[in-house]
């Protein structure tokens, strides 16, 4: 489903350059869960960029369903990020003063879906959260509000989840609701890039993948053994 071949990132300020990301190989099969882990300023970041179309890479191919990203337009990649991407931030990214319902359904509303409210309804049923669909975000608690923002990435049925720090605002209880939920997906069939610093987040996937210095410099499944 993904695959990176030889990616690089590099940013230049004046005469200072940033390799970012460093001649990346990585591949991702449908279905899998893996984990990218690595301290500030690994790279955690920029990858997550490149795997949700939301920068290229200055150097190599990254491939999307058998599909060259570099190849697509403007429209195209925003159509990718809209329907076949769903993304989950930290900070929750909602709007404040609009309900979950309405939330879960501005995906909907950008790929000019009629049947909505029925498909948002269903997302926030599938994270336990049918019952406050009309509640503000200010009315719910951090859990909550995170499985809000899963809703709004699952309304579209996307093949990727793409997750970035999504329990770093959470406190414990929340933190495992959320990564059972991760969990009870990826056994539904999607696939799920959680990026994280957090070992204990990252050991419930099934893959780790760690950076360091914009390169992997280890790749394992959750239980130790070597990946590929």
């Amino acid at each position: 489903m993904i695959e990176l071949d030889s990616v690089s990132k590099i940013y230049r300020s004046g005469s200072i350059e940033v390799r970012a990301l460093d001649r990346i190989d990585l591949s991702i099969a449908e279905g899998e869960f893996v984990a990218i882990m690595g301290s500030s300023g690994s790279g955690k970041t920029t990858l997550m960029n490149v795997l949700g179309c939301m920068d290229s890479p200055t150097s190599g191919v990254y491939r999307l369903g058998g599909t060259d990203v570099g190849s697509l337009s403007e429209n195209q990649l925003a159509r990718i990020r809209n329907l076949r991407i769903g993304f989950v931030f930290q900070s929750f990214n909602l709007v404040a003063r609009t309900s979950a319902q309405a939330n879960v359904e501005l995906p909907l509303i950008y790929a000019g879906t009629h049947d909505r409210k029925r498909r948002a309804r269903a997302a926030l049923e599938r994270v336990w959260l049918g019952e406050r669909s009309h509640h503000m975000p200010n009315q719910l608690s951090g859990g909550e509000q995170q499985r809000v923002a899963i809703a709004r990435a699952l309304v579209t049925d996307p093949r990727m989840i793409l997750a970035d720090e999504p329990t770093g605002n959470l406190d414990s209880h929340a933190t495992t609701e959320i990564m059972d939920l991760f969990c009870e997906l990826n056994h539904e069939g999607h696939t799920i890039v959680l990026i994280t610093h957090e070992r204990s987040v990252a050991m419930l996937a099934r893959r780790v993948v760690v950076l360091q210095d914009g390169r992997i410099v280890s790749d394992k499944a959750a239980g130790g053994a070597l990946v590929g």
